[in-house]
């Protein structure tokens, strides 16, 4: 997936491709507000990580965690929400973002391994899958 941004106004989360695809990076490849980008690695997957949200002091806060770990316990303990991933993006309008599937999905996971009868139907994986 990437990089994470938090729309601090609305509490709607996206990805850097999303957000440069809507023309909401300025010249540098930076968002513009109200995007922040969450704190994470830039390298994060919804497989792993969950999308947190919070209201806080009038503002929309937002992290990325692993999934049932300490950490993300303590944050749904502490009021956080944890955000579903496919509504990634779905603020900007059109779709959302489009999510790679995992050995969990078994339908999707075996069309994109070629053991189904729609090989290749899903197309290559791109940074936003």
């Amino acid at each position: 997936m990437g990089m994470f941004y938090v729309d601090v106004s609305s509490g709607d989360f996206a990805t850097h491709s999303q957000l440069y695809a809507h023309g909401v990076l300025d010249q540098d490849g930076h968002a513009r507000p109200p995007w922040h980008r969450v704190q994470a690695t830039s390298d994060a997957s919804t497989l792993w990580y969950a999308l947190m949200r919070k209201r806080s002091h009038g503002i929309w806060l937002g992290a990325l965690t692993m999934r049932g770990g300490d950490h993300h316990t303590k944050l749904l303990a502490d009021g956080w929400e944890d955000v579903p991933p496919e509504r990634t993006g779905e603020s900007l309008g059109g779709k959302s973002a489009e999510l790679a599937p995992t050995p969990f999905d078994s339908e999707r996971w075996e069309r994109l391994n070629g053991r189904s009868p729609d090989i290749g139907s899903e197309g290559p994986p791109t940074r936003d899958r």
